[in-house]
């Protein structure tokens, strides 16, 4: 079974292009967006790792460590980086998984139903599906999207969840629909009004279950 939400990774020691790295030393203090990919040298996920670089400053900003994965090797993935880079006008550099072994792919369930796994195999049976964990600080996955191989990943929305898991982080709060930051969000049930009110400022009380208060940011 892959991991869940709220599930502790797995601290596996991993070989990178930009060398070797331990999951949770590599999260230290901070988020993490984990992302695999196909192969490399591919039309789809030069675009993607192309758009990861472009958001660099976005990643900071909100103390985001991203760790890309593939099935293909460090060298590689370096000589893929010159297409990424020329692509998306920008430097990457985030480290990228060179998972040989397959030993992220299968901690995270990142393979899809018909993968090829014996001896034997190429990347190209071993694929990994486009999937997204963002890893809180304390190492648990908050969330996982997973996509297929057809569909590339709107990373715009990677941010706004990243936003949205950041703010409720450990509060009474929710985000709703459609949320992004500075909008409304939603005061857990476990505050009854009196004490949402006191922590969160004025209500406004849409349904009894449904009250929204001011962003706290």
């Amino acid at each position: 079974m892959g991991l869940r939400i709220n599930d502790i990774i797995p601290n596996l020691t991993v070989q990178t292009d930009l060398g070797e790295l331990k999951l949770h030393d590599y999260v230290g203090d901070s988020w993490m967006v984990i992302f695999s990919h196909p192969k490399d040298y591919t039309p789809v996920c030069t675009t993607e790792f192309g758009a990861v670089a472009q958001l660099a400053d976005e990643w900071a900003a909100r103390n985001t460590k991203v760790l890309g994965v593939s099935v293909d090797s460090a060298e590689e993935h370096k000589g893929w980086k010159g297409d990424i880079e020329s692509f998306a006008g920008t430097k990457a550099g985030f480290p990228i998984v060179a998972d040989t072994d397959l030993a992220v792919a299968k901690a995270f369930d990142m393979l899809p139903a018909e993968a090829f796994l014996p001896d034997g195999r190429t990347p190209a049976d071993t694929a990994t599906v486009r999937s997204v964990f963002i890893v809180s600080p304390d190492k648990k996955v908050q969330l996982i999207m997973t996509y297929p191989m057809s569909v590339g990943r709107n990373f715009a929305e990677v941010l706004r969840a990243l936003d949205g898991l950041q703010r409720t982080y450990g509060q009474p709060l929710a985000t709703p629909a459609n949320w992004e930051t500075g909008q409304d969000v939603i005061v857990a049930l476990s505050l009854d009004d009196a004490a949402a009110t006191e922590k969160y400022g004025d209500l406004d009380k849409k349904l009894p279950y449904l009250r929204f208060a001011k962003d706290p940011k």
